[in-house]
């Protein structure tokens, strides 16, 4: 990673840079990133853990944002900002995007990773403090280790092949680390993940610093570590370990008697010096092709229930220069500025399961995931037959498209994952030379720091 000169150190927590979804933590004089490494106190690591929250958040929620910049490569929808050309010039016309664009896919990577300085400031902190006891340090541990995985994940889902540093707990001025590959990237986010359950199953039984509405449920050491499994089983599935997946998912939050909204969020507020949900936006649409492809529910007539709860007609449609059909669709699940922003949901983590049981060819066990699926969230007839091979993929990928909408660059990930890219074209308007990209590149100002 490139060298900073400053670290923006537990984010709100001791630089004062806000709260966090109704978390509020004080400003501590703007302690510096020596002394906090040097003497550390019990109150200073406290904020810097809750403070973490605030990094990962970063980048998520606005119109240059990961949900909509991810959703706009994935053909979910677009973003019409006549201020902005760029939205469409360069993330869908342009030949390749640009590296030198730091509100485009620039803040996917810079943002990450001083949140992962920022955690491995507080680890090394650990080290010294005083007055926090072993399980809360244990605690700490596998929390910020888990959060770090999260940022690394975004990192890896934006570069992908590209890869990443991931060894980049040094000391400023030193070396920079390598750039390794995407499987290596993926490996260290699983170790991540396993480190941090050792590290949550010896934390007691409460944290000891606040988390966000974002984590009701899953804001103790034992319920954290169900989110961290979650997360975990998601990784596997990127990484083809798909044993490893099933067993991640039997120690997670999944329960098909649960709501499918069951899960953990990035948390918004209307607070003062807080950030705000802004993919209600007026400039980003929905792609009208989603009621194309959505199938028929159980009646024969009303379409997918899914795509009908997220997606409404709007009477302030967007224009595309040389285009002559405007776009008239929005999204719907993000109706106030308050809302949060999924991380992982019970939704996802059954289509997790069908998946790896399709890949280890347990057909009839993914047919039940699928068809339940199907059933509470789609309302769409059962599947008649049990499907297999590249029938079975096909149907996974529709149910996810529509179960994970708009929520974190899914479509996009999963038809890279799956070598289908090129059948995203089919979802532009006819007659628009539009390009699909791959991943955005690694910055320039890396690059540059690199002589490359």
């Amino acid at each position: 990673m490139k060298k900073m000169t400053k670290v923006a150190l537990a984010l709100c927590a001791t630089m004062g840079l806000g709260g966090c979804g109704d978390l509020t933590v004080p400003d501590l004089n703007n302690p510096s990133v020596e002394s906090f490494e040097q003497t550390p106190t019990r109150t200073a690591v406290l904020n810097a853990s809750t403070g973490l929250l605030i990094g990962t958040r970063a980048g998520m929620t606005n119109q240059n944002g990961y949900v909509a910049l991810m959703g706009v490569l994935g053909r979910e929808g677009i973003v019409l900002d006549s201020a902005d050309p760029r939205y469409v010039g360069e993330m869908l016309q342009g030949v390749g995007l640009n590296g030198g664009s730091p509100a485009f896919g620039g803040n996917f990577w810079n943002a990450p990773y001083a949140n992962i300085r920022n955690a491995n400031t507080l680890l090394n902190a650990l080290e010294k403090v005083n007055g926090v006891s072993d399980a809360e340090k244990q605690a700490i541990q596998g929390y910020a280790k888990t959060i770090q995985a999260l940022d690394f994940l975004v990192i890896i889902n934006t570069r992908d092949t590209d890869g990443a540093p991931i060894d980049v707990n040094r000391p400023f001025g030193s070396e920079l680390a390598p750039i390794v590959s995407k499987p290596e990237v993926l490996a260290h986010i699983r170790k991540l993940l396993d480190e941090a359950k050792e590290h949550l199953k010896a934390g007691g039984d409460k944290f000891p610093f606040p988390l966000s509405s974002g984590f009701t449920g899953f804001d103790k050491p034992a319920t954290f570590l169900k989110f961290n499994r979650a997360l975990k089983a998601r990784v596997d599935v990127y990484s083809e370990k798909w044993e490893d997946a099933l067993t991640d998912l039997s120690e997670s939050f999944l329960d098909t008697d649960a709501s499918l909204d069951l899960g953990v969020y990035h948390a918004f507020s209307t607070g003062s010096g807080d950030v705000k949900n802004t993919l209600n936006g007026p400039n980003i649409y929905a792609n009208s092709v989603l009621l194309a492809d959505a199938q028929k529910q159980k009646d024969g007539t009303k379409l997918d229930a899914r795509v009908l709860r997220k997606v409404a007609t709007t009477d302030k449609p967007g224009e595309l220069p040389g285009f002559t059909t405007p776009y008239d669709l929005v999204f719907t699940q993000y109706k106030a500025d308050t809302a949060p922003i999924p991380i992982i949901r019970n939704e996802e983590l059954i289509l997790l399961r069908a998946e790896a049981n399709i890949r280890l060819e347990k057909y009839i066990a993914a047919k039940v995931d699928l068809d339940f699926i199907r059933d509470y969230s789609g309302n769409l007839p059962l599947s008649e037959e049990v499907l297999n091979g590249e029938a079975a993929i096909n149907e996974l990928l529709y149910q996810r498209r529509y179960s994970l909408l708009f929520e974190g660059g899914h479509r996009w990930i999963d038809m890279r994952r799956y070598g289908k890219l090129d059948q995203l074209r089919r979802e532009d308007p006819e007659g628009m030379d539009f390009k699909v990209h791959s991943h955005f590149p690694i910055p320039k100002s890396e690059l540059d720091a690199r002589n490359k």
